[in-house]
C-alpha cells in the first residue's frame, strides 16, 4: 500500500457560485493559518477569454497533514480539489500576481490572513521594500510632505506595506531624507 503524501502547505480555489455565504467564517473557525486571495475577477485564459472569477486559498498547517485533511478545509467552502504547495513564498506571492506583471494585479492589502498568518511577512522581499520606499518618496514629493509623523500615519491608515517598511527597516533613512528634502525646499533646491 502506498504511503499517503503528507505536506504542511496546500492550496485550493473557491468559486462564488458554489461557496456558502459564510465560507470565510467557516475557514476562520478552523484556527489554521491561511491566506485568502483578493477576488480574482480580472484573470484571463491564454486565448484572451476571461477566467471564471475565484479566490485562491493557501493553507499552512504547523505540521505535516494528509491531502484528505486539507481537502476537508476545501470541502467546508465547496472548494476544488486541493493541490500541494511546493514553495510557500512563491504561492503566497501568486495570490496578488506579484511576480507575474503580465497578469492582472491585485492589492496586497486585500489578502485575508486567517489563523495568525502574516501575509506581509511571508511575501516581503528586498525589492518590494525598495519599491515601497520609492513609492513613499514619490508620495512625499507629490504631497509636499516633510513630516515623518504625517507619512507614518498615512501609511498606517492606507498602506500596510509602507507601514511595515517604516516600522521595521527604513526609519533612519526616511527621517534623514525628509529632513534633507525640507532643507532643499527651503533653499530653492526642489522645484
Amino acid at each position: 500500500m502506498a504511503k499517503e503524501t503528507r505536506k504542511r502547505n496546500w492550496t485550493f480555489v473557491v468559486y462564488e457560485d458554489s461557496a456558502p455565504e459564510n465560507w470565510r467564517d467557516l475557514l476562520s473557525g478552523q484556527c489554521v493559518p491561511m491566506f485568502v486571495s483578493p477576488y480574482h475577477d480580472k484573470d484571463v485564459n491564454p486565448d484572451g477569454e476571461p477566467k471564471k472569477p475565484h479566490w485562491h486559498v493557501v493553507v499552512m498547517f504547523s505540521s505535516l497533514h494528509t491531502e484528505a485533511a486539507a481537502q476537508e478545509l476545501s470541502d467546508l467552502c465547496s472548494g476544488v480539489k486541493v493541490q500541494q504547495v511546493k514553495d510557500i513564498v512563491g504561492m503566497s506571492r501568486y495570490l496578488c500576481h506579484l511576480d507575474n506583471p503580465e497578469k492582472a494585479q491585485y492589492q496586497i492589502q486585500d489578502v485575508l490572513s486567517l489563523g495568525g498568518a502574516d501575509y506581509l511577512d511571508k511575501v516581503s522581499k528586498a525589492a518590494d521594500t525598495d519599491a515601497a520606499l520609492g513609492e513613499m518618496m514619490d508620495w512625499c514629493i507629490e504631497q509636499g510632505c516633510y513630516s515623518f509623523f504625517r507619512l507614518s500615519n498615512y501609511a498606517r491608515q492606507n498602506r500596510a506595506d509602507w507601514f511595515r517598511v517604516i516600522t521595521s527597516s527604513r526609519t533612519v533613512f526616511l527621517t534623514a531624507w525628509l529632513k534633507s528634502m525640507e532643507w532643499e525646499s527651503r533653499n530653492g533646491g526642489i522645484e
